[in-house]
Formats: C-alpha cells, sequence, structure tokens
C-alpha cells in the first residue's frame, strides 16, 4: 500500500505553510520552488485543502494560502483525507454510497483485519501535527 504524491506534497506544501504560518499569505509558487513541487501539481492539491477548510487563500498582490488555524491543531491525517478521502485499504471499508459494501460484510473472515489497519493508520496519522514535522526540520529563512 502507498499514499499517492497529491498526499506527499499536500503534506510537504502544509509544513511549507506552518513554517511561515506569522508571515502572512504565501503564495503556490514560492511553495513550488521551496519545496521543488510541480506548481501545476500544487494548483491540483490546494482547492481541496480550502475545501476541507485548512487553509484559506488571499488574494491581491500579497496573496497566497494561509493556515486556517495554527499547525499544532492541523494533523496530518486531516491532509491525508482532505486530499486522497477517507483512508480505507480495501473498498469494502467505504463509506462512498457509489461503491456499495460486499454482500459478505457479516461473513467475511477478513474485514477485522482490515479495519483494524485501517484504525492504526488513522491513528498514527492523527497522532503527528505539521508543527510537529516542522520541530524536528531545520527552518530555512524566507527569501
Amino acid at each position: 500500500m502507498k499514499l499517492s504524491a497529491k498526499v506527499e506534497y499536500g503534506v510537504r506544501a502544509m509544513a511549507v505553510l506552518a513554517i511561515y504560518y506569522q508571515a502572512g499569505p504565501l503564495p503556490l509558487r514560492e511553495i513550488s520552488v521551496k519545496e521543488e513541487i510541480s506548481l501545476k501539481f500544487l494548483e491540483q492539491i490546494f482547492p481541496n485543502l480550502r475545501r476541507s477548510g485548512l487553509v484559506s487563500s488571499v488574494r491581491g498582490s500579497r496573496g497566497g494560502y494561509v493556515l486556517t488555524r495554527p499547525p499544532s491543531e492541523i494533523k496530518v491525517g486531516d491532509i491525508v483525507r482532505a486530499v486522497e478521502g477517507p483512508i480505507t485499504p480495501v473498498n469494502c471499508l467505504s463509506n462512498d454510497s457509489a461503491d456499495p459494501c460486499c454482500h459478505r460484510r457479516d461473513a467475511c473472515l477478513t474485514r477485522q483485519v482490515w479495519e483494524r489497519l485501517r484504525d492504526r493508520i488513522n491513528d498514527v496519522l492523527d497522532e503527528v501535527t505539521i508543527n510537529e514535522l516542522i520541530d524536528q526540520k531545520p527552518v530555512k529563512t524566507p527569501g
């Protein structure tokens, strides 16, 4: 099982916003340069982050994106779910009505292992804030 590049880049971009949290809006092109991520790729990720309420956009010459709450309150799991949707290692655990649950749900011999895996992954992602990520990494000064 592997998380998508969108998730990886979304977490990295949010970490950059956390580093510059007090500095005001940061344009996507600056995040792109700092993290060496394609601007077009970031433009695909940020609408999901905005819709989920993790970031807001500021228009104008000094515009860009800002976190909607302190980095200590944003969990990595929040970002993963905003970008990718619910974490489900197998389709039958999805709450998506377009993907009907397996008719064997009550008799499934393996369901409990997939549920435990989902729960553990969510627990780990929800234990780590983006503030913790940036506290572990040397901070580059702006400019």
